[in-house]
């Protein structure tokens, strides 16, 4: 019998575990270790800042769901990996050995690098976890009661731009509906090189689509850009030029603001030595697998991904619900053909499909490969992705709750998709 040991139960560890069980039988042993005691859904969390959702609606209690399928979990977190011996050690101190790790930590949110931002001690806010959510809905709700300028944005060395242009232009949405908007100046400000890029270097025509949306708002914005420092309500943003050259310094008001910050691995991963790239990510070959250490394999955010191009101000490239998935089952068979004594040479597919909210639309992006050239590229704005982001919550939460080991991106992304482009989607697949 072999142990495997899933570190992380966020969108990746949990679809791992429920993965693990279904496809290796009762014959192995899955353990889950994560931190706290409850999944939250993250693609939910600009609406649970804003007040469209309550906590207890995109949440899950783990260990009840997990433990139906004969999966053990610790919530006390990782506090060390002995990669050496095979074995980790837990936040309550117990070591457990393992046949295989597979990492799904996500990331470690480096709010230290931008002074005075962050929920904990700053001054803006997050949509990163179901907590900072949370945290932000609190805010929000006193913003209301004296509204005025707000700043959304992403950090310099970001990958994760989707949720920082959903949560503009669900505010935008929010106050519209509240007759707030005529009093509240917005402002989107972005390492990216222009709107639209993503950390993509943009998908199809996402940057004329992404500037016109923002345009009708009335949102302005400031790329190329790094946010050097925050203070209580006002922010300094710096622009650049071509050459990466700080330029333009703006001082902007707020009374509300919302910075997504750059990622780094979280400590326990990052302090393995060989394990990772000096941000703390985990280097992973086509097959998921540390080239390094042979019975660690890592999935989602923690994995080390080089940028799509180089840009002026440092952006990263992002992990997606469809990317991960696919990362989940590479890991999964492999694992699976090893233990059958067969060769694991399964690879996944490292494709980017995002579905942006906007409130009241949303903007579906698609790049087949993530990483140019690419056999698919485009973006399409419609309502039918807002209705197609509710649909994923409602499925994704249903899967976590009943353990199924269902591709929920991956079905329900092309299918929704074929709307538009289902065999060019399929056959780039």
């Amino acid at each position: 019998m072999a142990k495997i040991v899933v570190m992380g139960a966020g969108l990746g560890g949990m679809s791992a575990a429920y993965e693990l069980r279904e496809t290796l039988g009762k014959a192995h042993e899955v353990v889950l270790v994560g931190q706290g005691e409850s999944f939250g859904f993250t693609p939910s969390n600009p609406w649970l800042a804003v007040g469209w959702r309550k906590q207890d609606d995109i949440s899950v209690e783990i260990a009840k769901h997990v433990g139906k399928r004969g999966i053990r979990y610790d919530g006390s977190g990782v506090e060390r990996i002995d990669a050496e011996a095979n074995a980790i050690v837990t936040g309550k101190g117990e070591r457990i050995d393992y046949d295989y790790l597979l990492i799904s930590t996500g990331p470690k949110l480096a709010f230290e690098e931008v002074p005075g931002s962050g929920p904990d001690g700053g001054f803006t806010q997050s949509v990163c976890t179901t907590q900072h959510a949370a945290h932000a809905w609190q805010a929000y709700q006193a913003f209301l009661e004296n509204p005025g300028p707000v700043v959304v944005g992403a950090a310099a060395g970001a990958s994760c731009f989707g949720p920082a242009y959903e949560f503009a232009m669900i505010v935008d949405a929010d106050l519209r509906k509240r007759k707030l908007r005529d009093r509240v100046p917005m402002t989107f400000v972005s390492s990216e090189p222009y709107v639209g890029h993503m950390g993509l270097g943009g998908v199809g025509d996402s940057r004329g689509l992404m500037e016109a949306e923002l345009r009708q708002r009335h949102i302005k914005w400031i790329v190329n850009s790094k946010v050097t420092e925050v203070r209580d309500g006002e922010m300094t943003v710096v622009e650049h030029d071509g050459k990466g050259q700080p330029g333009e310094a703006h001082v902007l008001p707020f009374k509300f603001a919302m910075l997504l910050p750059a990622f780094k691995g979280v400590d326990a991963v990052a302090a393995v030595e060989g394990l990772c790239n000096p941000r703390g990510f985990v280097i992973v070959d086509k097959h998921q697998r540390s080239p390094k250490y042979p019975k660690i394999f890592s999935a989602g955010v923690c994995v080390a991904i080089p940028p799509v191009e180089a840009t002026p101000v440092p952006t990263g490239a992002p992990k997606t619900g469809f990317m991960i998935e696919s990362m989940v089952t590479t890991i999964v068979r492999n694992i699976q053909a090893e233990l059958q004594g067969e060769t694991p040479d399964y690879q996944g597919t490292w494709n980017a499909v995002c579905l942006a909210d906007m409130g009241d639309t949303g903007a579906a992006f698609v790049a087949l490969p993530q990483i140019p050239p690419r056999n698919v590229t485009w973006t399409k704005i419609g309502k039918w992705v807002h209705l197609a982001k509710i649909g994923f919550e409602k499925y994704f939460l249903y899967k976590m709750r009943h353990g199924t080991s269902e591709p929920i991106y991956e079905k329900y992304s092309l299918g929704l998709l074929g709307i538009e482009r289902l065999k060019d989607v399929k056959r780039a697949s």
